[in-house]
């Protein structure tokens, strides 16, 4: 099945749900582009976002499809990490003003601002992608720090997604060793989804569990001919980063293909903008992250028994995510005090569904293999080691989850594993 006709909807037999992505149109192929024309045909006014980078790689083509329109930029620096935040959300909101369509010139973070401003103001957008970095493009869920919290907010998707393997070939290598990376990653996450359907009764699909496996099988077929910029490639690995995103509408969560080690990669992010300190492209963080959850779970494996639960003193907890997250710690702990995981008995559940919850952890390839399967994209871990000390991956380990409400192999790591130093109380 094509993306197009998947975009029609599917009658799912597994979970008994109607899936459903009211995207229009996805065009993955050499100057797909050029589709822009007609994809605008009705409208006049375009208000168009880009940062420099962006608009170097895709912007010139971009205009001449959009030949003869009234054209508003918002063209954000090249120069800085571009934060998804309320100061770039004001930036594309001031320029709104009559346009009818917002077309969007990047990858992560152009493509959740667009998304964001679109869908609480009611106008279209269309993403001309620029790099196969990420699976969002396809997803219902906007990655925004708001508050300086990362938050994947519920938005709507775009009319259309455009991605032209001639501008995606030329992608920054970096960028697309994120995107292999990034699917790589969906090992850790499907787990976690599993994981928590034994633990939390979470809602399961294994129809959108089977269709995401099948993306991480034909994107690592992909490996050497992306580090050629082999344009097939490309376009197989931007295939199945446009199909995970669909997956995740289908499923009306990011679950599919977000779990523990996109939350280690979300602590760097937010701890660095927080401290100041620099941090890895997203799918590396994930890339690299997905070997770290999966050592927690040979570590898990190993224990003889999983009848207990740390509880961390109170005002020891607060003291240490203050101190980890600053400004937004406050939030974390707000956050941890609605989802009530401190105050919850999982020791019962724990004890109860132990032998599931082993044959669970155990569909996951060994950490081994993992760091094979990213060597193919020469995604080396040493460059995550040497971007982050041994305390503060420890840290991520220990606190990545308070930054999110979902419940992962973090949390029973935590649980089981939390403090070797204290009775566990179960």
């Amino acid at each position: 099945m094509n993306l197009n006709q998947l975009l029609k909807g599917v009658e799912c037999k597994s979970c008994g749900r109607v899936h459903t992505c009211p995207i229009e149109h996805i065009y993955v192929e050499s100057d797909a582009i050029s589709h822009l024309r007609d994809l605008c045909k009705d409208y006049t006014r375009i208000l168009l976002v880009a940062d420099e980078n962006t608009y170097l790689a895709g912007g010139e083509k971009t205009e001449k499809s959009l030949e003869g329109k009234e054209i508003t930029r918002v063209i954000f620096s090249g120069k800085t990490i571009l934060v998804p935040n309320e100061n770039a959300i004001e930036r594309v909101k001031s320029d709104l003003g009559n346009n009818q369509i917002i077309v969007g010139i990047g990858s992560g973070v152009i493509q959740d601002l667009c998304k964001y401003v679109s869908h609480f103001h009611k106008i279209p957008y269309i993403i001309v992608a620029t790099a196969p970095s990420m699976d969002g493009y396809a997803s219902n869920g906007a990655a925004m720090i708001l508050k300086g919290m990362k938050d994947t907010v519920p938005c709507g998707l775009p009319k259309a997604i455009i991605a032209d393997t001639q501008v995606l070939k030329n992608a920054p290598m970096e960028m697309i060793k994120a995107g292999y990376g990034d699917i790589v990653g969906k090992l850790s996450a499907l787990n976690d989804w599993k994981l928590s359907r034994v633990v939390n009764d979470e809602y399961f699909c294994q129809y959108i569990y089977d269709e995401t496996y099948k993306m991480i099988d034909a994107t690592i077929k992909t490996a050497k001919g992306l580090l050629e910029r082999d344009e097939e490639s490309i376009k197989a690995l931007s295939l199945a980063l446009m199909q995970v995103g669909i997956m995740m509408s289908f499923a009306t969560t990011s679950r599919p293909a977000s779990g523990s080690e996109h939350h280690l990669s979300h602590f760097f992010e937010i701890t660095g903008i927080v401290h100041g300190e620099e941090y890895l492209p997203h799918g590396v963080d994930v890339a690299f992250s997905t070997v770290i959850t999966q050592k927690l779970r040979e570590e898990i494996l190993k224990l003889g028994s999983y009848d207990r639960q740390y509880i961390p003193q109170r005002q020891e907890y607060e003291a240490i995510i203050n101190k980890l997250y600053g400004v937004v710690g406050s939030g974390c702990i707000a956050l941890q005090d609605k989802m009530k995981r401190y105050v919850t008995d999982r020791s019962k559940i724990y004890k109860e569904k132990e032998r599931e919850i082993r044959e669970i952890l155990k569909e996951v390839p060994p950490s081994g293999e993992i760091l094979r399967l990213l060597s193919l994209a020469s995604l080396d871990i040493s460059q995550f080691e040497k971007a982050y000390s041994k305390e503060k991956i420890e840290n991520a380990i220990l606190y990545a989850k308070d930054l999110k409400d979902r419940y992962t192999v973090l949390w029973l790591y935590y649980d089981l594993l939390g403090d070797k130093n204290e009775t566990y109380q179960g």
